[in-house]
């Protein structure tokens, strides 16, 4: 019989138990691996390499290519993607303290005001097109309910009129507004400047930034190509509206 001449006194319950405690165990340790492609190997807060890598191992490098034609990424290849010299300053004492800005925190993108050095290169969709785009180009798009805040005067933290709503950009796949564009007054610096959604509230006479007061709007960052935003813009000009919220 099968049960007695293959098998002889072998526990067949026990054995499946413990092949499944090895395949878990097993499959832990690849997720875990498999988990620290980005932000190893750890440092510590001054830069340099930590004193505790943890239990496990880095990865061997893996080499992804990326659709749309944008090239190769290889990863971990022990590259953080981190931003180098920052313009912060350790406080003296336990390696806990914080730091703090140098400068302008707003305009080195520190705090509350950072940002991350993502590619400069538009963020696109399943197709390969922009994902962020003006609703003045999409015939297809248009305010159906709720506020247009086009034509709307753009007001200050310290309630001063600095611009006016010109545009809005969407995102046509998720049918959503994610900035608002304006035009400022010649004497806030002129041009057009994008604001998060978020960061903005449409009241039904005008458009309220509270983050910024009159004297930071100058200084927001701009778009290089007009019509496209990149992912490295809107991480700058996100940064600096929510860092408005604490340094102006």
């Amino acid at each position: 019989m099968v049960g007695v001449t293959f098998f002889g006194n072998v526990d067949l319950a026990s054995v499946s138990i413990w092949l499944f405690w090895l395949f878990f165990a097993g499959l832990i340790f690849y997720l875990q691996t498999e988990n620290m492609r980005e932000g190893y190997p750890l440092e510590d807060e001054n830069g340099d390499p930590s004193a505790n890598q943890g239990p496990f191992p880095l990865p061997k490098d893996k080499t992804f290519t990326l659709p749309n034609g944008q090239g190769e990424l290889t990863v971990p290849s022990g590259a953080r993607g981190d931003r180098d010299d920052l313009a912060l300053e350790h406080i003296p004492g336990a390696s806990g303290n914080p730091f703090m800005p140098t400068g302008d925190p707003m305009v080195d993108g520190v705090g509350p005001a950072s940002w991350a050095p993502r590619h400069d290169v538009p963020e696109l969709d399943g197709h390969g097109h922009p994902k962020i785009v003006p609703m003045a180009g999409l015939e297809d798009f248009f305010v159906s309910a709720g506020r247009d805040p086009r034509g709307l005067p753009v007001l200050s933290r310290d309630d001063q009129v600095v611009g006016t709503v010109t545009d809005m950009w969407v995102d046509p796949a998720e049918h959503e507004v994610r900035y608002l564009e304006y035009e400022l007054e010649e004497e806030y610096g002129q041009g057009t400047r994008l604001v998060p959604i978020t960061m903005a509230r449409i009241k039904p006479k005008w458009v309220m930034v509270r983050s910024l007061n009159r004297c930071h709007f100058a200084g927001t960052p701009q778009i290089a190509t007009p019509g496209q935003i990149t992912k490295l813009e809107e991480e700058k000009i996100c940064g600096w509206y929510a860092g408005g919220t604490l340094y102006s």
